[in-house]
């Protein structure tokens, strides 16, 4: 029961990350005092980067506890992690790198066209976090089911 719920914290603690960085810091950055363009891109990028190591870490420990605690969710609840750690790996391997290229380029003064990357971005971001969300608190109902 006691790497159930560190999986059920861990999730949350991920869901944290996701809404301070991704919902209100990346947000924000941008509306200080002295941010130009190339500055708020760099450290968006230092930011994002983290954040990236930060959800690996969390979908790995997930799956480690898992695993570890022989426990098996309903596909209905398990899912919701195999979805959100699917778009954890898209970010990974693609939205991530090709938004780091165009922000490189616009810090070296190249001006480029519009591009929808960032609104990809933000809508696998929000599928992401409400798979997460969601899967946090199935597990807690199915931990507590499972324990009367």
């Amino acid at each position: 029961m006691k790497k159930q719920s560190t999986s059920i914290a861990i999730t949350f603690i991920w869901v944290g990350f996701i809404g301070a960085i991704s919902f209100m810091e990346a947000w924000l950055k941008f509306r200080a005092p002295g941010i130009d363009t190339a500055l708020g891109l760099g450290i968006g990028q230092l930011v994002f980067n983290a954040l990236n190591k930060v959800e690996i870490t969390s979908a790995v420990l997930i799956v480690l506890l898992s695993i570890a605690s022989k426990e098996k969710k309903p596909i209905q609840v398990q899912g919701l992690f195999y979805v959100a750690v699917a778009i954890l790996v898209m970010q990974s391997v693609w939205l991530l790198p090709a938004l780091d290229t165009r922000a490189n380029l616009i810090r070296e003064g190249v001006v480029l066209g519009k591009s929808k990357l960032h609104l990809w971005y933000v809508l696998v971001e929000i599928v992401k976090i409400t798979c997460l969300i969601l899967f946090g608190f199935r597990s807690f109902k199915h931990l507590n089911t499972n324990n009367q």
